[in-house]
């Protein structure tokens, strides 16, 4: 179990991650779409999670959801790191009606993060354009390797969850035990 807590001028918020979950959540953001997500990241990943934010959402979103992924992403590297005995890869398609998102990851302890997903514009309050600044925050900060593709789709609904389903699926498979594996890299370390 990993809890991180981080308050800066813009956000304050308490993070309660358990890698080893059944896919609990408690999410609350203030912001009622991106809670959505993130309560679907956790219950399709299986990973138990708790956020509490409060953010400067007068200003706008951005803070928030930028900080959200940047406390993620960090509860995630202390949780999974050192690997040993997973498989350490992970991809997964996600379909919503006519959407189809594609993840595939790599726990390599190198942030990178390839974000090929066509939505602008807004889902009710929310900015599409946030979800690459998420996604960005918990790849630079969990030091994983992160491809998310978008197949097709219209809906930006569907879209983004079809997007956020498909990153938590690829991370459970990436986490999948496997004891033939002690350290899953020719390096011997990541």
């Amino acid at each position: 179990m990993v809890e991180i807590s981080r308050k800066t001028k813009e956000t304050d918020i308490e993070l309660i991650l358990n890698i080893d979950g059944s896919g609990k959540y408690k999410i609350s953001t203030g912001i009622g779409f991106f809670d959505h997500m993130l309560e679907s990241f956790a219950k399709h990943s299986l990973i138990d999670l708790e956020i509490k934010c409060k953010g400067d959402l007068h200003v706008d979103f951005h803070h928030t959801v930028e900080d959200v992924g940047i406390v993620l992403g960090t509860a995630l590297k202390k949780a999974i790191y050192p690997i040993e005995k997973i498989e350490r890869f992970g991809d997964a398609v996600v379909v919503m009606d006519e959407a189809a998102v594609e993840a595939a990851l790599d726990l390599s302890n190198r942030p990178y993060l390839v974000y090929d997903i066509d939505i602008d514009g807004k889902i009710g309050e929310f900015d599409a354009e946030l979800f690459e600044e998420f996604f960005r925050a918990v790849v630079l900060n969990a030091s994983i390797t992160l491809h998310l593709v978008q197949k097709r789709g219209k809906n930006r609904h569907h879209i983004a969850e079809a997007a956020y389903k498909a990153f938590a699926v690829a991370f459970r498979r990436a986490l999948r035990p496997n004891e033939k594996i002690k350290v899953p890299s020719t390096k011997g370390v990541l």
